[in-house]
């Protein structure tokens, strides 16, 4: 079922979400790593959505692959490095800022509900990750397809586009039921076009 804001004009357009990056981006550095993986996971959300066929609002799944990973800037020192052992803290952090910002919560929860496939409040507590106790797993279609979309491509160094084949392997040491619930997603929206992505943003796929 899509997702639901009753004041169209509560949906953020691409300017407005622009400028809250530019906003919270600690350095050009960030904003420019930051900001372009979230148009990438865009594009691959537009592009799964026109093909799947699925039923759900294209401005909201804009808004959210735009916003999704604003809690990304949280985690820079004043040196200008990520703190990776807590990069799982993003989420979280960004639908704090995204409400801080004045954004709606369907829009919002974008930021806490894309990491991996979803992390359930038993994976909080099994592997004692420094979030609070909650189930971070996305509900609506809109949500499902910008978590999906956002397995395609990661901002490691150098930043690069993954294969469904890569992810399903990398996810496996999470657990079977994250390869299930993975394929499931594969089953549902397709794979999307990475090539002709890769070569628009010039980065390979690995």
């Amino acid at each position: 079922m899509p997702a639901t804001i009753d004041d169209r004009t509560a949906v953020p357009g691409d300017a407005l979400i622009r400028a809250l990056h530019e906003r919270l981006a600690p350095s050009r550095e960030a904003l420019r790593l930051v900001w372009t993986h979230c148009r990438i996971v865009c594009d691959i959300a537009g592009q799964l959505l026109d093909r799947s066929g699925v039923d759900a609002d294209a401005a909201v799944v804009r808004a959210g692959s735009l916003l999704h990973d604003i809690g990304v800037y949280r985690l820079y020192d004043a040196d200008g490095r990520m703190d990776e052992r807590n990069y799982v803290r993003h989420g979280v952090l960004g639908h704090a800022l995204a409400r801080e910002a004045g954004l709606p919560e369907v829009i919002a929860r974008f930021c806490s509900r894309h990491t991996g496939v979803g992390i359930t409040r038993a994976d909080v507590r099994r592997q004692g990750l420094p979030i609070p106790a909650a189930d971070y797993t996305a509900v609506t279609v809109e949500e499902h397809l910008v978590m999906y979309a956002d397995k395609f491509h990661s901002k490691t160094t150098p930043p690069s586009f993954v294969s469904a084949a890569s992810y399903a392997v990398a996810v496996r040491r999470f657990g079977a039921d994250k390869v299930d619930r993975f394929a499931a997603l594969v089953e549902r929206f397709g794979e999307p076009d990475l090539s002709t992505l890769a070569a628009r943003y010039r980065q390979p796929i690995v």
